[in-house]
């Protein structure tokens, strides 16, 4: 890799900068003077091109070469003034961001408003040391942009979205503004799913996901999508003709039963693998649509069903063990 001097330039700008950089719950402003600037690779180029212009006039006393030359020149300054004010004033606000399992990404969503009457035009998102902008966006006069910012959830639990960089190269790409900035934002990474369905033991009183496929002299009580695993037998082959998909027979007897998902019914597991096996436990439960409770050590959720009940049960299970 070559040396660029602009590049350490802006590494040692950006070093000063993330050290006062604080994490703020927004809207953040833009001022002024939170934009540094330097010339891109092409901008050196088109400055280096400027002084061999000028030499040059200046050796054979040319009017034209120097009337061109300041004429380039003020181009460029006129460039570096819109660079530098295309983020100038931009607010940042925090957006909504959706849970998501480990070892997927997550969408860091960035509200970005332009409260002026000119339209921002290139304007990019990014984390430290990326090479190109994860979302690029124009914005229109006094509008919002939303924008997102990619975060690989490597561990269960609140991951802290960290600062990111705002930046632009508009209109000519002759230089580069940018700044930084750290928005109030945390994502929820669940546990993974454990990959084996393994079934929770059923007991007296208690369901399994077992039940909802069986059948036998139960009372039928209607039908519901097929899901993997589901037997031939269970199968309504009458509806077939009627349906976009398969639908399968349930019985009174095993819905009634509440389901129990035990931190103790998987004794062979460690901590991580317990985790992934009963967030694999809730998923099945909820595309079945039975009532389920959850008992980890120190809390117990009783049996409920729904997107809330959902959520609660996964928010235990990923934030478990943590201090806080």
């Amino acid at each position: 890799m070559s040396f660029n001097p602009l590049h350490l330039i802006q590494a040692r700008i950006d070093a000063w900068v993330m050290a006062r950089v604080k994490r703020q719950p927004g809207p953040i402003a833009i001022s002024r003077g939170r934009v540094y600037i330097v010339p891109t690779r092409f901008g050196s180029g088109y400055a280096l091109m400027l002084l061999v212009m000028l030499l040059g006039a200046m050796n054979y006393s040319n009017s034209m070469a120097f009337l061109l030359t300041f004429l380039l020149a003020g181009l460029g300054l006129l460039c570096m003034y819109h660079t530098h004010a295309n983020l100038a004033n931009l607010r940042l606000r925090a957006g909504v961001t959706h849970p998501v399992f480990v070892d997927e990404i997550a969408h860091i969503e960035v509200r970005v408003d332009n409260p002026s009457r000119q339209a921002r035009l290139s304007i990019g998102l990014s984390w430290p040391r990326a090479a190109q902008p994860a979302d690029t966006q124009d914005i229109a006069p006094l509008q919002t942009a939303t924008m997102r910012l990619p975060l690989a959830a490597a561990r269960r639990g609140w991951l802290r979205a960290g600062a990111f960089s705002v930046a632009t190269e508009y209109p000519l790409g002759l230089f580069h503004a940018w700044t930084w900035a750290e928005l109030d934002i945390s994502v929820l990474a669940y546990p993974r799913p454990a990959a084996a369905r393994l079934v929770p033991p059923g007991s007296a009183g208690h369901g399994s996901l077992e039940a909802s496929n069986r059948i036998g002299q139960d009372e039928f009580s209607g039908l519901r999508g097929y899901q993997r695993g589901d037997t031939a037998r269970a199968i309504h082959w009458k509806s077939l003709p009627k349906s976009p998909q398969p639908m399968v027979k349930q019985f009174q007897e095993a819905l009634d039963q509440d389901l129990w998902l035990e931190w103790h019914a998987l004794p062979q597991l460690d901590v991580e693998a317990r985790l992934s096996q009963l967030t694999r436990w809730v998923l099945d439960a909820e595309a079945l649509q039975r009532r389920y409770g959850l008992r980890v050590p120190g809390t117990t959720i009783a049996p409920g069903q729904g997107d809330a009940h959902r959520f609660r049960c996964l928010k235990t299970l990923a934030l478990y063990g943590a201090d806080a």
